[in-house]
C-alpha cells in the first residue's frame, strides 16, 4: 500500500523543512510531495533540502494546487498536510490507519475537540469555525466536529472522484460537503494543533476567505439540495406574498374595491415567480438523482479499473 503525503506551500520557508522531516519520520515509508504555490522565499529549496519531491503550481490558490496534486499523483492513501507546522506529523498514521485498515473515505484531523482554541490566538478564526461548522451540520443533517481543518486523510476513490471547484481556502469546505452529498465514508479523528512559530504568518484573511466560505456553501447546498434550496426560496416569497395580498382581500371584503391594482399586479408577477421556483427545485432534483446514480456506476468503474491495474502490476513484479 502506497501513501503519499501533500504539503501545499506558499511562503513557508520558515517552517517547510521541519515540516518535511517531521514527516519523513513519522512515516518513513510515504512519499512527500511539496507543491510550491509562486513563493518568493525560498520555501521550494528548504523542501528539496528536506528530501521531499518539490513541484510547481502557478495559478495563485489552495483549491489550484490541490487540483493538480489529486491529479498528478497515484497512491492508495493521501494524507493532507499544511506546511506551517501546526499539525503533529505523528497524528497523520491514525488517518493513514483509518484510510487503509478502517475503509474511510476522508479521515478528517479534528482539531477542535483538542487544542485548537487554546493554541489559536485568532478569536475571528475560532468564532468562523464555529459558524460553518453549525452551517454545514444543519444543512447537511450531519455531526462533524471540524470542517476547515488542513489535515485530512483520503482515499484513492475520494480524490480521483473529487471534482475541484474552488481556488482558495474554501477547498475545506467543498471536500466535507463532497463527502457528505455523496455518502462516503467520513471518520473523525481527534488531533493535537499548535499556533504558528513566531515569524510564520497565516495566508488566510478572516474576512474575505470567511465570505468566500460562506458563499461556497451557499453555492454547494444549492447544487447538493436543489429541492431544499428553492422551494425555502419560495416559501420566503410566499410569505412576503401574504404580508402584501392579505390587506388587499381584507380591503375588498369590506368595501367591493381594490384601490392598490399596481400592487396586485406585482403580486401576481411574484405568484408567477413562486410558482417557477418551486418546479425548478423538483426538475433539478430529479438530475441531482441521475447524476447520483452515474457517480455511483462511475465509481465502480474506476475501482474495477484500478483492481485490474493492481492486478497487473502484481503478475509483472
Amino acid at each position: 500500500m502506497k501513501t503519499a503525503v501533500l504539503i501545499p506551500c506558499y511562503n513557508e520557508a520558515k517552517t517547510i523543512y521541519k515540516v518535511v522531516t517531521d514527516y519523513k519520520e513519522a512515516m518513513p515509508d510515504a512519499d512527500i510531495y511539496v507543491y510550491d504555490n509562486n513563493s518568493s522565499d525560498g520555501t521550494d529549496k528548504e523542501a528539496e533540502r528536506a528530501g521531499a519531491i518539490v513541484r510547481y503550481e502557478y495559478k495563485q490558490g489552495k483549491g489550484n494546487v490541490v487540483r493538480s496534486m489529486f491529479r498528478d499523483i497515484d497512491a492508495d492513501c493521501y494524507i493532507m498536510a499544511d506546511g506551517d507546522d501546526t499539525y503533529p506529523a505523528e497524528d497523520a498514521i491514525k488517518l493513514q490507519e483509518m484510510v487503509l485498515e478502517k475503509g474511510a473515505d476522508m479521515a478528517i484531523g479534528d482539531r477542535l475537540s483538542s487544542t485548537y482554541f487554546t493554541e489559536n490566538k485568532r478569536p475571528f478564526h475560532n468564532t468562523g469555525n464555529m459558524l460553518v461548522r453549525k452551517l454545514i451540520n444543519s444543512l447537511f443533517k450531519a455531526d462533524l466536529h471540524d470542517i476547515m481543518t488542513g489535515s485530512r486523510g483520503f482515499s484513492r476513490d475520494f480524490v480521483k472522484s473529487f471534482p475541484v471547484t474552488s481556488k482558495g481556502f474554501e477547498i475545506e469546505t467543498e471536500m466535507s460537503i463532497f463527502a457528505l452529498d455523496n455518502n462516503m465514508n467520513i471518520v473523525e479523528v481527534p488531533i493535537g494543533y499548535r499556533d504558528r512559530p513566531e515569524g510564520s504568518e497565516s495566508k488566510l484573511n478572516t474576512y474575505s476567505d470567511g465570505f468566500k466560505v460562506l458563499k461556497t456553501i451557499g453555492r454547494l447546498f444549492r447544487d447538493a439540495k436543489p429541492f431544499a434550496f428553492f422551494s425555502t426560496i419560495s416559501l420566503i416569497l410566499a410569505v412576503i406574498l401574504l404580508c402584501f395580498f392579505i390587506p388587499i382581500v381584507v380591503e375588498f371584503v369590506n368595501t367591493g374595491l381594490v384601490t392598490k391594482i399596481p400592487t396586485l399586479i406585482v403580486l401576481c408577477g411574484l405568484g408567477v415567480v413562486i410558482i417557477a421556483n418551486f418546479f425548478c427545485g423538483i426538475i433539478l432534483t430529479v438530475l441531482k438523482k441521475q447524476y447520483k446514480d452515474n457517480f455511483e456506476r462511475s465509481l465502480t468503474i474506476l475501482r474495477n479499473q484500478y483492481k485490474n491495474s493492481d492486478d497487473k502490476n502484481s503478475d509483472n513484479r
